[in-house]
């Protein structure tokens, strides 16, 4: 500051107008800094903050992890992501007769639509999961577990539960995620051209994926008057601030998939419970909802965060 205010004091310079300042830095021609500039000169002695630094030593930290670990990366992804409802499918496979008839107690809707509940579960989940894993009609399926967490909303009346209408609102983002990542993986109808404009539906497919996946961690914000709980609640709300805007999306989404990971198998460690408790579902519905979320996030680190981002528009400044 004090380097700036001599130049500007000199017989050197007089203060730029507001429609020259940008010329006053920056050399119109090369876009590279003046030699008289604060900011050539700032930078000619390093003077650069320690927390850029830091910064900078994360995000090369989590480019070497994306690098060494693209291959398999959205395959875990994918994984994570459909476990949830892999689980949910065996589980009324397993509990078919305790399924259907807490769906006739609750409804009072008959054996018959019980039992045909209890299908539409079954095949709809397991199907849709082959299919994501197969990579075979990867937006037919996404449909199908759409409709599945619609249908589950409704009948086991999560609606009215903020925290899990949250979860499964977070579940419906990595679904999301997973139909934009197999529309980014088409095929150009005229092979070989370059694309005209950009893919807006993916981007905004993108976008709202992640708004939707961060909403699981709202249900994880504990309003606690103690230290570390609010240490937690503001890192956590900074991060799923940053991966909402897209602003070092990869780096915030690898840092919220590693406190996550820790979170779930602290708090719902179901195979820790014994089979005879009721706990050991709930914990174990929590588990997977949250996997599933994890692997939202490993496929914003993997692909990015989208067109619509600030990581995507600095690309173009």
């Amino acid at each position: 500051m004090i380097l700036f205010q001599q130049h500007l004091t000199s017989g050197s310079c007089r203060r730029p107008d507001p429609q020259s300042y940008f010329s006053f830095f920056f050399d119109s021609a090369t876009w590279t800094p003046n030699s008289t500039s604060a900011v050539c000169l700032v930078y000619q002695h390093g003077k650069m903050p320690k927390q850029n630094e830091l910064m900078d030593k994360a995000e090369d930290f989590a480019d070497q992890v994306l690098r060494h670990s693209k291959h398999i990366l959205p395959h875990i992804a994918r994984f994570c992501l459909i476990s949830t409802f892999l689980e949910d499918g065996i589980r009324m496979w397993t509990q078919w007769h305790e399924q259907r008839d807490y769906m006739n107690v609750s409804w009072g809707c008959g054996a018959f639509l019980a039992t045909l509940f209890v299908i539409v579960n079954l095949v709809g989940q397991l199907a849709g999961c082959v299919m994501v894993l197969s990579r075979q009609k990867v937006p037919i399926a996404c449909g199908i577990l759409f409709g599945i967490i619609a249908l589950q909303t409704v009948a086991y009346s999560i609606i009215w539960d903020i925290k899990f209408l949250l979860r499964n609102l977070a579940l419906a983002g990595g679904v999301l995620l997973l139909l934009a990542e197999n529309k980014a993986e088409g095929k150009s109808l005229f092979a070989g051209l370059p694309s005209m404009g950009e893919n807006n539906p993916k981007q905004y497919m993108q976008l709202s994926g992640r708004i939707l996946l961060v909403l699981m961690f709202l249900t994880l914000l504990r309003f606690e008057l103690s230290f570390m709980e609010i240490v937690q609640n503001l890192i956590g709300t900074a991060l799923i601030i940053c991966i909402a805007i897209g602003f070092k999306t990869k780096l915030s989404a690898l840092v919220l998939v590693v406190w996550l990971t820790c979170v779930n198998v602290y708090f719902n460690a179901w195979w820790n419970i014994p089979d005879y408790r009721p706990m050991r579902d709930f914990l174990k519905y929590d588990f997977f909802q949250t996997m599933s979320v994890i692997g939202g996030l490993l496929l914003v680190v993997a692909f990015g965060p989208g067109g619509v981002s600030m990581d995507e528009h600095k690309k173009k400044w």
